[in-house]
Parts: structure tokens; sequence; C-alpha cells
């Protein structure tokens, strides 16, 4: 033990084992290890792992202190890049400093709220075009099916292509990476040893390099006036040279895998939870007849689909489609009346938080009426997180929720969809939070095919 360290008085924690600390522990345990944490140690709790300090994060005011106030003293780290960089490269969400400000004032413009408005009809009418072929008495599987769907909105939107084509090549390069970044030996071992994890990895960035790399030949033939690919290939640096191929290449990926991977997610969970509380459904169809009596839902019509949005809400609270955070710290720090030494990882779980009974009466009840005006300005600042805050919170927030509204109502207003199983949903803890399973549900369509208030059946 270092003299620094000795100074130091560590939160409490688990003791964890010789060598590897609590890392088996807690890459095993998942989110209940998270939750059990929390229970168990409080609002700060420390472990070890074999790369150092592990300090797990609970309050809203001490996330707040990493997050917002001294975010400046947090980046995300060494092991982020390695678990994310084989597959992200150095885009968006892996950058940092001044590369990072540049990369994000390059792609902020795709999700000013001027374009975002301009991506609602393109939204709607791609999803009445995936749920065309659906008919009553038919089982989905509905997790495929929101993926494919918003993996083909971010292209549209964003790229100015249609990624038809390439839409089971990218669903399987991303299912095999994202359960290969929690695998034990690949973060154990030095990075040179040659693990099947780190295989697939490395394929999974390959197979999404080819399609990127036909995107980025299209767009240099035909660019479009504000897509993101076209942007980047018009990008100069301070001085005057283009970004590289890599750059470009690294930036659409992150947009493709980002882009879809968390809306599907949080709109499969929706679906799940709705088929579970037929009375939240039933309020949610309510309002859909009323404000859109019949018709495919616009921009126009969102602000009085104000049920809708508390759905979203809610259900993004129980199942956060990010499940947690970390960043790492670059000096020492003090939250929560301990001290954070340099180095020491960080991690913030949206998971934990927004089923914490102080912030959230019934915590594990799905709510949706519980978010009035009223209860949000009770709310302290970061109990609710989905998008994570700050000056990186999550670049396509707009985005996301008006995707999410949109798809919803426009499936919603059609049909009801029904749970083939009724076990509990299990959820795995990659950087999005999956469902272990496939949620097959049983497509059930409203009387008259569009609107009406039939009740769901038995």
């Amino acid at each position: 033990m270092s003299d620094d360290e000795t100074a130091v008085e560590f939160p409490p924690g688990p003791s964890g084992l010789p060598v590897v600390g609590s890392m088996v522990q807690a890459n095993l345990g998942g989110l209940e290890f998270r939750e059990r944490m929390a229970e168990e140690y409080g609002d700060v709790v420390h472990w070890k792992s074999p790369d150092g300090h592990v300090y797990q994060l609970n309050h809203p005011e001490d996330i707040e202190r990493v997050l917002v106030h001294n975010n400046a003293n947090y980046v995300k780290g060494e092991q982020f890049q390695r678990v994310l960089g084989p597959l992200l490269g150095n885009g968006l969400l892996n950058s940092e400093g001044e590369e990072w400000r540049r990369n994000r004032h390059l792609v902020q413009p795709s999700f000013h709220p001027d374009r975002i408005e301009v991506y609602a009809e393109m939204m709607t009418d791609l999803t009445e075009e995936a749920i065309a072929g659906w008919a009553d008495g038919q089982t989905r599987a509905i997790h495929d099916d929101m993926m494919e769907l918003t993996l083909r909105i971010v292209a549209r939107a964003l790229f100015g292509v249609d990624i038809g084509r390439y839409v089971d090549d990218i669903e399987g390069a991303i299912n095999d990476f994202l359960p290969a970044t929690t695998s034990l030996p690949n973060l154990l071992l030095p990075d040179e040893v040659p693990l099947p994890s780190r295989r697939k990895m490395a394929r999974a960035r390959e197979t999404l390099d080819d399609v990127v790399d036909d995107i980025i030949r299209r767009k240099r033939r035909d660019p479009g006036e504000h897509d993101v690919v076209s942007m980047l290939l018009d990008a100069r640096d301070d001085d005057g040279n283009p970004l590289s191929e890599e750059q470009i290449r690294d930036e659409a990926i992150t947009l493709i895998t980002a882009g879809h991977e968390t809306t599907a997610v949080s709109l499969t969970y929706t679906a799940y939870l709705l088929a579970q509380h037929p009375e939240v459904e039933a309020k949610l169809v309510a309002e859909l007849d009323a404000v859109l009596g019949g018709d495919a839902p616009t921009m126009a019509d969102l602000s009085d689909l104000t049920y809708t949005e508390k759905v979203v809400k809610e259900s993004m609270r129980l199942f956060p489609p990010v499940p947690g955070i970390s960043r790492e710290a670059r000096a020492a720090d003090e939250v929560g009346g301990y001290a954070i030494p340099a180095g020491a990882r960080v991690f913030m779980n949206q998971w934990v938080v927004h089923r914490d009974a102080r912030w959230y009466d019934d915590p594990l009840a799905f709510d949706p009426g519980r978010w009035t005006r009223e209860f949000e300005r009770s709310l302290p600042n970061l109990a609710y997180f989905p998008f994570a805050a700050g000056p990186r919170r999550c670049i396509g927030d707009r985005f996301a929720m008006l995707e999410a509204r949109l798809i919803l109502a426009t499936i919603y207003r059609k049909y009801h969809l029904e749970l083939v199983s009724d076990r509990n949903l299990e959820v795995v803890p990659t950087i999005t939070s999956r469902p272990k399973e496939e949620v097959s549900m049983v497509v059930r369509e409203r009387s008259g095919g569009g609107g009406g208030a039939a009740a769901p059946s038995d």
C-alpha cells in the first residue's frame, strides 16, 4: 500500500478477493450487485479491482459533482477506451478534450431542434412501413423489430441513406460485440492476448467498416445538404485539412450504433411494461384516440400527447437503456465526504438511482402518472438522468425522445401487443441494458385497424 493510500479514508464496501478484488463479483453480479452495494453500504461505496480503486456513487448530489460541477476532472478513462475503442475507435463517445469538442461541434447541427423537427414525418413513415406487414394473431420478436426500425430511422435521418441491405450485418456485428465487452478474460488479460471475445470484437468492427465505407462512397458521389457524413466529408480542421477517413468512419460507426441501440431497448421495455399494465395501456390508447382521431402522429401532435411522454419517461426510469456511467478521476477530488484518488474509476448507475425509494414512491411500480410538473420540480437534480448530464449529456436526447414517442403512438393507435410468456424480464447490462432473451409478443389489431377504442383481447 502506498503512502498516499494510507492517508485516504475509504468508504465502506466489499472486501473482495486477493489480486482481483471485487471485479469478479461486480462483473458476474451485474445490476443486482450494484443494487446490493447501495443497499448495504450507502451513498458512496468502495472496492478494489486489479487496476485500482473503484467508487460507486448512489446519491444525485454526488453524481452531479462528477458529471456537472467538476466534470473537467473526470474522463472516460483507460478501461472505457479498452472496452469500446475496438468498435467505436475515437468517435464522439470515446474522444476527449479538444478532439471531442471538435467532433461534437461537427455533429451538433444534425441534432439542432430545427433539424429534428424535419425528422418527425420520416420517423412516422418508416414506422408505418415497418408495421404494414404485421397481422392480427402474429407473434413478433419485438426487440428485433425495434432494433431494425430504429436502425433504419437513424440511417435515413443522419446519413440520408436507406440501410435496409445492411440491417442483418449491422445487428449481427453489434450482437457479437456487446456481450464480448463484459468478458472477464477480456477485462483482465493484456490486450495482446488473442481471446475469442477479442476476435469477435475485431470481426464486428470489420463488418461495420465495410458498411460505413460503402455509405461514404455513396455520399462522395451524391453528397447531401444536411446529413452527417456529407458534413464530415466537408469539414476542415484549424489548419484547413480534411478529416481522415478513419475519423469519419469512427464518427459514422458511433452514430449508427449508439444512435439506434438505446431507443430500441427503451421501446422494447415500454412494450413489455404496457403488456403487463393494461390500465396504463388503456390510458395511452385513449389519449391517442382523442388526439389523433385515427390519423398518424405528427410533430404538431406531440404537445398534446402528454401521457405518451409520461409513459416513455417512466419506462426509461424503470429500465434505463444505459444502466450506468463510468468516469476516471484525472486528479484527486472529494465526493460525498470521501477522498477520490487520481486514477480511481467512478460508477454512477441510473438503474440504482432511478429505483431509489428516497426519490420515488413505490419505486418498482410502473406509474407514468407520477410525472407531474410538481413531481419533476421536487426531484433532486440527477435523481433522473437517462441521458447522463453535463457537457457530455447524450447529443441525441431530443432525437431519441421524439423517436420513442412517435413510434409508440404509431404502433399503439393500431395494435395491442400481448406477451407470449409471463416470465419476468431479465436484463443483461453491457453498455446498454439489453433483454437477456427475445421478447416475443402477439399482435392484436384494434377495431377498425387504426385508432378505435376496442379493448385488447384477454
